[in-house]
């Protein structure tokens, strides 16, 4: 048998065939098993198979424990580091409108996209349940790709783990994100002042409720469906006219009611909403009237909530109806200097009452 000489395996031609060669190893198992977590060649080709033929970019192939950047590249976006980690473990994998996959990226690039930053580079670190179907795993994978894409991001390192049977459901996901923060954007719940202006960019409560009806706990047929989406380019899109937004957040777990409560007790302020304003989808009123929930505290996963100066909001507005994630954004309240710490909502009968952080949880893995 003839070996290639030194001359050849450094050839480019010689290392593209030998990795396209390495990459046809294919999973020949219909489910995981615990040796695909071992460390040993099962672990080595479901990793290649799945993960490295799928999200397939040089610095991901290099194969090495950790992704390396350069870093003057990384300043051409801006001056700042964003870094940012989040963990899904959703019930159902694949729900109406998206799937954990999707989550996974869109919710880490948007925990990036709020602070201003433009997204770069995620990582996918994945436990699997032993007897999970590798066609799911395909699936979810192939999920995260286009959706990264779509997001202008890669995927660059991650890690695999296998549970036994019964120690997890299926699959968890976690990744971590890191962003540029460009020269002069400075967005913080500690900007908020008297007199700002809270926009939102369309309708509350879809994710929440579609995770919900998917679960089959319930005997209803509607057509909620997930609002999960990239928020990246929408926030370009708002600090394009307005460089000084005061603050900014995704409303995830907890949905607006939570984040307008962060932000009323990190700039100890108060804020008033109106809720003729609030945008919510007429299906998913009826969904919460039939089982006493409030869309206020329903997790969104495609939802911005903004906070700016009264004299820059009609601009704002007006750029966020341009893009396709803000076409339905609206003005929904306002900050007032007292009660700080507290949020009130403005009802339709013209009384108030005070919109509390959520206590518990309304609905149990909801990404």
């Amino acid at each position: 048998m003839n070996f290639p000489s030194h001359n050849q395996t450094q050839n480019p031609i010689f290392q593209k065939i030998e990795k396209a060669r390495q990459r046809q190893v294919k999973v020949r198992d219909s489910h995981i098993t615990l040796a695909h977590g071992s460390g040993g060649k099962a672990m080595r080709d479901l990793i290649d198979d799945i993960f490295v033929s799928t999200f397939d970019n040089p610095i991901l192939s290099q194969l090495e424990d950790q992704a390396s950047f350069n870093l003057t590249s990384l300043l051409q976006h801006g001056d700042r580091l964003a870094f940012t980690t989040d963990s899904y473990v959703v019930d159902p994998l694949f729900f109406p409108g998206s799937d954990i996959g999707e989550l996974a990226v869109n919710g880490t690039v948007n925990d990036l996209a709020v602070s201003g930053a433009k997204p770069l580079y995620l990582t996918c670190s994945v436990i699997l349940e032993e007897g999970l179907p590798v066609d799911t795993l395909r699936r979810v994978a192939a999920s995260m790709k286009l959706t990264a894409q779509n997001a202008g991001v890669q995927i660059v390192t991650g890690d695999t783990k296998v549970v036994h049977r019964g120690a997890a459901d299926k699959i968890f996901i976690n990744t971590s994100g890191i962003g540029v923060i460009p020269v002069g954007v400075n967005i913080s719940a500690h900007n908020i002042q008297a007199g700002d202006v809270v926009i939102i960019n369309g309708e509350l409560g879809n994710h929440g409720a579609a995770i919900l009806i998917a679960r089959g706990e319930l005997a209803l047929e509607t057509n909620i469906e997930s609002d999960c989406q990239p928020l990246h380019s929408l926030v370009a899109t708002i600090l394009n006219v307005c460089p000084e937004v005061h603050a900014m957040r995704d409303a995830t777990r907890g949905g607006l009611a939570t984040v307008l409560n962060e932000f009323a007790l990190s700039s100890h302020v108060g804020i008033r909403l109106d809720e003729a304003s609030i945008p919510v989808k007429e299906e998913v009123k009826g969904f919460c009237e039939i089982l006493g929930l409030d869309p206020l505290y329903l997790a969104n996963e495609g939802k911005l909530v903004v906070v700016v100066k009264r004299e820059h909001s009609e601009t704002v507005l007006s750029a966020m109806k341009l893009h396709s994630a803000g076409e339905n954004a609206c003005i929904i309240g306002e900050v007032i200097a007292s009660p700080p710490g507290v949020v009130l909502l403005t009802t339709a009968f013209g009384t108030a009452r005070i919109v509390d952080m959520l206590v518990g949880e309304q609905l149990p893995r909801i990404c």
